[in-house]
């Protein structure tokens, strides 16, 4: 025997002892298998292939396959057992060990689909979730409607042009009037651009967020515009009235309670007040509509609830209720914060100790002193120093230079901390009747164990909507470690897809670590054959700024490795879409060059036992 004989029989050895560890899973997974739908049956064996494979470190044997000119197992996600075959024969070859008979390990259940490959079923499974998409990308992309496209039919057309394949709503936001409005503007849109539109609705799932903040004063500013050297190079504007956004869509308004002062006014027409500082202002009319005045000022205003602006004619206007102008905490490296059960609005102070309320009660009752949190996405890290029923007191580690700005309704993360609560909550039941007579497919947030899919696979029992796809956000470190189990899970039902929302993983996971789980959990999807939606702040700038970072393009290139590309709201979300489309489109004829290394993956080394 040669030298490249014997180290091919070595490696072979090697392999099927790799081949065993896939046959002990397999046959520890018979219980799940049977009961997953047979069409997501072969899917869902491969998955357990993938998931016993990764439970092993198999880097060095695949540095030996490659240097032996063999298969290094790099791309093996969408046909495991196929990929290892095809190796197994070739050493048999190599080592002249042609005599031997290799036969895959029995799965242990009957799998009725006829056998496609991997990237086949992809394709089907992404179609039947996704919609059909365009013919120039296979990419799908998933816009967030915003509110005013309830009441804008030609906006939601005009996304649908642009390349919107999915319209994702909210229902954190808006309401069911709202939800329908859209819904019908989308199928509307369908009809008149003939494109295939799917509908996907979110469940909010439990809210983890900072309470209120004392108002501020009912106060609006306005300043004018100044060089260097404080010359106003642009006066300050301001609707008294109803603005008219044909004509200044940038100036801010204020509410004037007699609707015939504003009627009577008229061009050039000067007008005085004493501001909210009592500094005495003149004001120039610029415009006049009846409804509004566009006003102009070469000084800094300030004006308040109840303030009366006096005309040329010596009537006066009075202003009415302002809004409230929105405070905050200035938060500080070194603070102490202080989160409270108490829900009331929290005092403003120059210097801490600060206090605001907490909107989830479960987690003054799992949290653990020591246990790190993460404030506003992030931008504050924390370290929990003690723990009562009511309270949980932080120390702040890091903010930024100058303090961080802490405001009301902002995410609070515990990335250690097990909380005892049900991904799907009252509200979310309440809107699932809706969601599952209207909706396409429902994506369900903070899911985190089997348990949360399996509560919400019960609830669409209840509602009749068997049919109804499914698409879990994996938002968590413990719904990243739970994926293999969530997937089998939802694979009981019709469709199913999984959501990589990179903002909260992020926190979760630690920003050093999200390109590594993102990876992962895209390598594990396309195991078990599942399209997978690349999520969270892809081409915000560009849809919000209207200018785009260079970074944002190149993350949004990247996501057409995935299935689908989610784009959040902005002013600019039409011109994000046609970017995004035609960045998709080019990356379409590039090949992926990837040879992935499989460490021992611990997060799913339990499922594999």
């Amino acid at each position: 025997m040669t030298a490249r004989q014997e180290r091919a029989a070595e490696l072979l050895d090697r392999l099927l002892a790799l081949v065993e560890v896939v046959a002990e899973a397999r046959r520890a997974a018979v219980p799940e298998l049977e009961r997953v739908n047979p069409r997501h049956r072969r899917s869902a064996l491969n998955l357990v292939d993938y998931v016993a494979v990764r439970s092993q470190d198999v880097r060095d044997l695949q540095r030996d396959l490659s240097r032996l000119g063999v298969s290094s197992l790099g791309r093996m996600e969408a046909g495991v057992m196929t990929h290892l075959t095809a190796v197994v024969e070739t050493l048999q070859v190599l080592a002249a060990r042609t005599g031997d008979v290799f036969a895959a390990p029995d799965p242990g259940v009957e799998l009725e689909e006829p056998e496609l490959p991997g990237t086949e079923v992809l394709r089907r499974n992404t179609a039947a979730l996704l919609g059909s998409g365009r013919e120039d990308r296979r990419t799908r992309i998933m816009v967030t409607l915003p509110s005013e496209a309830a009441g804008d039919r030609r906006l939601v057309e005009s996304m649908v042009r642009a390349g919107m394949d999915v319209a994702r709503i909210n229902c954190a936001h808006d309401g069911p009037e709202q939800w329908g409005a859209m819904i019908g503007h989308v199928r509307a849109a369908e009809r008149a651009t003939g494109h295939d539109v799917r509908v996907a609705m979110d469940l909010a799932g439990p809210k983890l967020r900072t309470g209120p903040v004392e108002p501020g004063p009912q106060v609006e500013k306005i300043k004018p515009v100044r060089d260097s050297r404080g010359r106003v190079t642009a006066p300050a504007r301001l609707w008294l009235g109803d603005p008219d956004p044909g004509l200044d869509d940038d100036a801010p308004a204020v509410p004037v309670a007699d609707p015939a002062w504003t009627a009577a006014r008229v061009p050039g027409e000067r007008l005085r007040l004493k501001d909210a500082r009592g500094s005495g202002r003149t004001l120039r009319v610029l415009e006049a509509t009846g409804p509004g005045v566009l006003v102009e000022c070469s000084k800094t205003v300030y004006f308040a609830t109840g303030l009366a602006v006096e005309a040329e004619d010596g009537t006066e206007g009075v202003l009415g209720e302002l809004p409230a102008v929105e405070q905050f905490l200035r938060v500080r490296t070194g603070d102490v914060l202080v989160l409270t059960r108490d829900m009331a609005p929290a005092p403003v102070r120059a210097q801490g100790p600060h206090r605001i309320g907490c909107s989830l009660p479960e987690a003054f009752t799992d949290a653990r002193e020591g246990q790190p949190v993460w404030l506003d996405d992030g931008k504050i890290r924390c370290r929990i120093t003690a723990v009562s029923p009511e309270e949980i007191e932080l120390a702040v580690l890091q903010a930024a230079p100058g303090g961080t700005k802490l405001r009301a309704r902002k995410g609070i993360n515990l990335p250690e901390t097990d909380l005892r609560i049900s991904a799907l909550t009252d509200e979310d039941r309440a809107h699932l009747p809706f969601v599952a007579q209207h909706a396409d497919a429902v994506n369900m947030s903070f899911v985190r164990s089997r348990q949360d899919v399996t509560d919400l696979l019960e609830e669409l029992e209840a509602v009749g909507r068997r049919e109804l796809d499914i698409t879990l956000k994996i938002e968590t470190v413990g719904g990243f470690e739970a994926l293999p189990l969530m997937l089998l899970e939802a694979m009981r039902w019709q469709d199913v897809g999984v959501m990589i929302a990179r903002g909260d993983l992020a926190v979760e996971a630690g920003f050093e670590r999200l390109a590594e789980v993102q990876e992962e959990i895209l390598w594990l999807c396309e195991a078990a054959h599942v399209p997978v939606v690349w999520a969270t702040q892809v081409l915000e700038s560009l849809a919000k700024k209207g200018l785009p970072s260079r970074a944002e393009v190149t993350d949004a290139a990247m996501g057409q490795r995935a299935e689908c590309v989610m784009l959040n709201k902005g002013p600019f979300v039409v011109d994000a879409i046609e970017a995004l489309d035609d960045i998709l489109v080019r990356m379409e004829g590039h090949a992926h060059k990837k040879s992935d290394m499989l460490r021992r993956l611990n997060a799913w080394a339990p499922f594999a036992r």
